[in-house]
């Protein structure tokens, strides 16, 4: 089986999550700064043990968190995520992030700043708009 290659948006500026985060423009762009896409891990369920491959842009743009990469299908939980993508069975996104800085606005937590470690590929994602496509 060839690598999988994926795009979609992590995270979406100004929209409530299902854990009441909110993440503002430009809360990522200090940490794409210090690393790059290349610091950025792509993992299945947050799962740091098992990567899946490999993420090869990394952005915000206007609308929010822009990830384009290849799931690497080498390794065998490689091969059954880039099966369940191509299916349609997989396809929600989530950040995984240490907060740097946020406030609180009444019920939600606004991030302002946050660290991002990485961002998997998941089942249920906190943020239901954050969803993936197969690419080209």
């Amino acid at each position: 089986m060839k690598d999988v290659a994926i795009e979609g948006y992590a995270s979406l500026f100004w929209t409530r999550d299902l854990n009441d985060d909110v993440t503002a423009a430009g809360a990522f762009r200090e940490s794409l700064e210090a690393g790059g896409a290349g610091a950025i891990r792509m993992l299945h369920q947050h799962d740091e043990a098992e990567p899946i491959g490999v993420w090869d842009e990394v952005f915000e743009d206007a609308r929010g968190l822009f990830v384009r990469g290849r799931i690497i299908t080498a390794t065998p939980r490689g091969r059954l995520v880039a099966a369940l993508v191509k299916a349609g069975a997989l396809d929600g996104l989530s950040i995984g992030f240490r907060q740097v800085k946020a406030r609180t606005q009444g019920p939600l937590r606004v991030l302002s700043r946050v660290e991002l470690w990485e961002v998997s590929v998941v089942t249920f994602p906190m943020l239901p708009g954050a969803r993936l496509t197969v690419a080209g």
